[in-house]
C-alpha cells in the first residue's frame, strides 16, 4: 500500500524534472548554437553544418571583433545607458513607493497617485509623442533619449511598494521614537530590509536597458550613436537580406570576409556576456522579491 501510494508522486516528479529539463534545453540549446557558429569555420557555417559543437573550431572571428571600432563605442555606449538607468531607475523607483506605501491616512491623496499611475502603465502616450517630446527637448543623438523616457518603471514601482508595505510599522514607529527622520527611516530601515525587492527591480532595469534596441533605431540618426543591441541588430537585418536576395560571386566573397554569420554570432555572444555574468549574483532575490512584492496590494 505504501508502494503504491508513492508511486503516482514519483511519476509526478519524473513528469515535471522532464519538463523543467526541455524547457532548459529549449533556452540554451540556441545559446549552444550561436556559440559553436562564432567558433567555427566559415565554410562549416556557410554549409549550416554547425550543431551544439564548434566545425573546425577558428577563433578568427573573435580576431576581427577586436577591430571593430563601433562595436566597442556601441558596447561603451550601452554600458554607460545601463548605468545611468539603473541609478536613475532605482532612485525614483524608492522615492516613490516609499511615501505610497502608507495609506491613505497617513498619505492624503495616495489614491489618486495610484490611479494615475496604473494609468500611466496601462496607457501610455505612444511612440509618435513620446519623439516629439524627445525631439523637442533636442535629446536625440545622446544617451538621455535612451534613459529619460523609461526613467519610471511603474510597474518596477508598485512592486517595491507592496515589499514596503509589509515591513512591520513596529520598526519604523522605534526608529521614529529614536528621532529618526523620513529619509533616515528609509535608508536605514526600508532600503536594507529590501534587498530582494530592490535586487530584482534593478535586474529589470539592467536587462531592459542592455537588450533593448529600438531606442535606439528611433532615437539615433546615426550609426556611431547605437548602442550595442541597435548595432547588431542592424548587421543581423542586413546578413539574412543579403542571403535571402540569392547573392553573386562578389556578394559571397563580401559576406564571408565582412558580415559573415559567425562573426555576427560572436557579436550577439559579446552582447549576452555581460547579463551571463551578472544574472548568478541577483538570482537568488529573483523569486522572492517577486513573489514577496506581488501580493500584497
Amino acid at each position: 500500500m505504501i508502494q503504491d501510494r508513492t508511486l503516482p508522486a514519483v511519476f509526478g516528479r519524473v513528469v515535471i524534472y522532464a519538463i523543467v529539463i526541455a524547457l532548459g534545453l529549449a533556452c540554451l540549446l540556441p545559446l549552444l548554437n550561436i556559440t559553436a557558429v562564432s567558433l567555427s569555420a566559415s565554410d562549416a557555417v556557410s554549409a549550416n553544418r554547425v550543431g551544439i559543437f564548434p566545425v573546425g573550431f577558428n577563433l578568427g572571428a573573435y580576431r576581427k571583433m577586436v577591430t571593430d571600432g563601433q562595436l566597442w563605442r556601441s558596447f561603451a555606449i550601452s554600458v554607460l545607458r545601463a548605468v545611468l538607468s539603473l541609478v536613475i531607475h532605482m532612485t525614483l523607483i524608492v522615492s516613490m513607493a516609499y511615501p505610497l506605501s502608507k495609506n491613505n491616512r497617513r498619505f492624503p491623496g495616495r489614491n489618486i497617485y495610484m490611479k494615475f499611475m496604473v494609468f500611466a502603465m496601462l496607457f501610455n502616450g505612444g511612440l509618435i509623442p513620446t519623439y516629439m517630446v524627445v525631439n523637442f527637448l533636442k535629446l536625440t543623438n545622446t544617451i538621455w533619449a535612451l534613459v529619460l523616457p523609461g526613467a519610471v518603471p511603474i510597474f518596477n514601482v508598485i512592486l517595491v511598494m507592496n515589499f514596503f508595505a509589509g515591513i512591520p510599522s513596529s520598526l519604523e514607529e522605534a526608529a521614529i521614537m529614536d528621532g529618526a527622520g523620513p529619509m533616515t527611516v528609509l535608508l536605514r530601515i526600508f532600503v536594507p530590509c529590501s534587498l530582494p525587492a530592490l535586487a530584482t527591480v534593478a535586474l529589470f532595469s539592467i536587462v531592459g536597458s542592455w537588450n533593448d534596441f529600438f531606442g535606439g533605431l528611433v532615437y539615433m540618426s546615426k550609426m556611431i550613436n547605437y548602442p550595442l543591441m541597435t548595432y547588431i541588430q542592424t548587421l543581423t537585418i542586413d546578413l539574412v537580406q543579403l542571403m535571402n536576395s540569392g547573392a553573386g560571386a562578389d556578394e559571397l566573397a563580401q559576406l564571408a570576409e565582412v558580415s559573415n554569420r559567425n562573426l555576427n554570432a560572436a557579436k550577439i555572444v559579446l552582447a549576452a556576456a555581460p547579463l551571463l555574468v551578472i544574472y548568478p549574483f541577483l538570482q537568488k532575490y529573483f523569486v522572492s522579491g517577486i513573489v514577496m512584492g506581488a501580493v500584497k496590494e
